[in-house]
């Protein structure tokens, strides 16, 4: 090499490195930053949108745990109710139902009030029928188990008697000696 050669190249500016020939070939480290990044934020979001959900559901659940020991509270109440209706015990099981109804009022339960009205598969559960002609069929009579609504979603059907015609039952017992006799 010549000085004029080493003068010439030391003056000449060096090409630059082209950014393949910089990095080597292997994994995309920023790009896998870049996905990774994206993907937490899209779960960081979906988790917001479903954490009012994962309450709810945890309050129904609650809910549901408590229910039966309303209902055996307020069958003992009746009871107590009946016989000594201003002793202390009674007075106490009045206060006891009065933190049930803040609480149920606070978390958005209300019980039903599906007595006198028609029969909804979605919120009554059928446990026998009542034989009546003055009464419209399938009308709720008797409430055996209060049923409750989570804001204004059924929580838990009642548990109910409904009214049958007479006229439908004697009609489905003609029907049926017919078809025995034929």
């Amino acid at each position: 090499m010549s000085a004029s050669e080493a003068k010439g190249d030391a003056a000449a500016p060096s090409p630059a490195p082209t950014p393949s020939a910089a990095a080597p070939e292997g994994p995309d480290y920023f790009n896998q930053l870049l996905m990774l990044k994206a993907e937490f934020e899209n779960y960081r979001k979906r988790v917001d949108r479903e954490r009012p959900e994962y309450y709810r559901r945890g309050r129904a659940e609650l809910l549901l745990k408590l229910l039966p020991i309303y209902d055996l509270l307020r069958r003992a109440h009746e009871q107590i109710q009946a016989s000594h209706a201003q002793s202390d015990l009674a007075k106490g099981m009045e206060g006891i139902f009065r933190e049930f109804e803040k609480i149920f009022k606070a978390e958005g339960a209300a019980p039903m009030d599906v007595l006198g009205k028609p029969y909804d598969a979605r919120a009554h559960e059928v446990l026998g029928t009542v034989e009546g002609e003055d009464a419209a069929e399938g009308v709720v009579v008797e409430v055996l188990e209060n049923g409750f609504t989570l804001n204004g979603d059924v929580l838990r059907t009642a548990k109910v008697r409904v009214t049958k015609s007479r006229q439908k039952q004697e009609k489905t017992a003609e029907q049926k000696k017919e078809e025995g006799a034929s």
